[in-house]
């Protein structure tokens, strides 16, 4: 561009302080070739970007943040065609970067990590989680924050950071579940008809799945009972109505068969 500054300088001969007629005039040109170079730039990659296998959250950023340094350079080369020394202009932006970075630290760290989990995806939206002491279904999840609403409808925005930093629980990530329930027998009955007893509370929930197969025991003798621990699978979304309505029809099952709940309790013999 220097020899289209001289020829302009001496075509027009007006100067302007540090500028000339001629500089404005290839600094104008400079900036419309730039704009539109960087159109075409972002026509080109933005399909090339949707198109790769990540979030279409992390899509946008992506195509934004290119869009920032493309405009960052034609800002360079067009102080260039003004004659103005870009060393110390791209100082200065370093030095306005780094003061602003140090003044959303705290937003920066929220935004790595919600690139971070937008990428490796510990759970998408509407999968049910436990993390950072809140249990919730995932509704938003942003680059600062992720939005969670609990089972009682309240909407709670945690900041990314704190979410990367502890251990995720995915409760939705797989097709099926286990329900896990222990329950407390007499030691008077018969072990063969408490566990008839709880096989048929599950299979009366109609909820839970032959395969894997359900599996039914001992699983302790404590001082006043003898406990037996249950577990059988069902469909992720079944989960919590497998769970309740498990423990309602073992209580039914019991009184049929007269089997006795018991409780921790002290038999005292007189002698």
């Amino acid at each position: 561009m220097g020899f289209l500054n001289e020829e302009m300088k001496d075509m027009f001969g007006v100067g302007l302080g540090a500028f000339t007629l001629g500089n404005l005039l290839s600094a104008v040109i400079t900036f419309i070739i730039c704009y539109i170079a960087i159109k075409l730039i972002i026509k080109i990659i933005k399909p090339i970007i949707f198109k790769l296998p990540i979030d279409v959250t992390i899509h946008k950023f992506a195509v934004s943040a290119i869009r920032v340094m493309l405009y960052f350079l034609m800002a360079i080369i067009v102080a260039q065609s003004f004659g103005i020394d870009t060393t110390s202009l791209i100082a200065l932006f370093s030095v306005v970067g780094l003061a602003l970075s140090l003044a959303v630290q705290g937003s920066l760290s929220n935004i790595a990590s919600g690139i971070v989990m937008l990428i490796t995806k510990p759970f998408v939206v509407g999968d049910f989680i436990e993390a950072a002491g809140i249990s919730g279904t995932v509704s938003e999840i942003s680059f600062i924050h992720t939005k969670i609403m609990t089972g009682d409808n309240k909407i709670i925005f945690v900041p990314n950071s704190e979410l990367s930093s502890q251990k995720i629980i995915n409760y939705s990530s797989q097709p099926l579940r286990r329900v896990d329930l222990n329950f407390e027998a007499s030691y008077y009955d018969d072990i063969e008809n408490v566990k008839k007893a709880l096989l048929t509370a599950v299979e009366k929930s109609e909820v839970f799945l032959n395969e894997p197969e359900i599996f039914v025991n001992v699983s302790a003798y404590k001082q006043s009972s003898i406990e037996y621990v249950v577990k059988a699978w069902v469909k992720n979304s079944d989960y919590w109505t497998g769970y309740y309505r498990l423990i309602e029809n073992v209580k039914k099952e019991f009184d049929l068969n007269n089997i006795e709940m018991t409780y921790d309790h002290i038999n005292v013999h007189m002698l």
